[in-house]
């Protein structure tokens, strides 16, 4: 027997709408959304749109940040360095310093790049190279993607995307500033971390330099600042990552 498309409708939307029922009976939209529309459309969350989402959470966090000027020693310093790696991999990056005393660089989907003055302090030329070429490597393996596809499938900020059908709509400052942090304070597998460690032994070869900056630099951070905070804190314990990293300059 045919159903009316009105009653077909009413039948799909219903559970949806229960679910939107909080524990006294009263009806939220934004739950029904959340765990209803939402989840329906998490397909639509494509590198695209999550590429978009990325630039705008870069640009809540550059706003809340001190970033150093274009003359500045740091930026000057920053641009030689990462001379040949504009359109590395096909990637499209863009790079700012951050006037912070954090030992830290992060990378997001759609290829910001934002290195911490602190890092820069910290070691030579060739072992900055060696952290970006690490950082790039988890966009341009789609590390980055992923993560921040599952944090709008997972997080609040969802909820706005679901609610404008599925696409990533307007978030709030609060919303792209929570996801900024997402790459801010990346936790990856440790399997990601150390294919990304393998990449950027590669991309030290492919601009001249030595593959075992990348070593170095692991060592530098080690001896200067021990596992807790910054680039070191959330990857493979240093002694497996160096392993790792000779086995892949054994067979670049």
């Amino acid at each position: 027997m045919l159903v009316p498309a009105h009653k077909a409708i009413l039948a799909m939307l219903l559970p949806m709408l229960l679910v939107g029922c909080d524990s006294g009976g009263e009806f939220d939209l934004g739950k029904a959304i959340t765990l209803g529309f939402g989840v329906l459309q998490a397909t639509t969350l494509d590198e695209n749109s999550v590429s978009r989402t990325a630039s705008l959470a870069a640009k809540e966090l550059d706003g809340k940040s001190r970033i150093a000027p274009a003359d500045s020693p740091q930026v000057i310093r920053l641009a030689r360095i990462t001379r040949g790696l504009h359109g590395y991999g096909n990637l499209k990056l863009n790079f700012k310093v951050y006037l912070s005393k954090e030992v830290n660089a992060f990378a997001m989907a759609d290829g910001t790049v934002r290195v911490h003055a602190g890092l820069l302090e910290a070691m030579p030329d060739d072992q900055v190279l060696a952290v970006i070429g690490h950082e790039i490597a988890h966009v341009g393996l789609k590390h980055s993607y992923k993560q921040l596809r599952e944090a709008l499938l997972t997080d609040v900020a969802f909820k706005a995307a679901g609610s404008l059908g599925g696409t990533v709509g307007e978030l709030s400052s609060s919303q792209l500033g929570q996801l900024g942090q997402v790459a801010v304070n990346a936790r990856f597998s440790q399997s990601d971390e150390l294919e990304a460690d393998a990449w950027a032994v590669k991309l030290l070869k492919t601009q001249g330099q030595d593959p075992n900056a990348m070593k170095r630099a692991i060592e530098t951070l080690r001896d200067k600042f021990g596992s807790g905070g910054g680039f070191l804190s959330s990857h493979p314990a240093n002694a497996k990552r160096i392993a790792n990293i000779q086995a892949a300059i054994e067979q670049s």
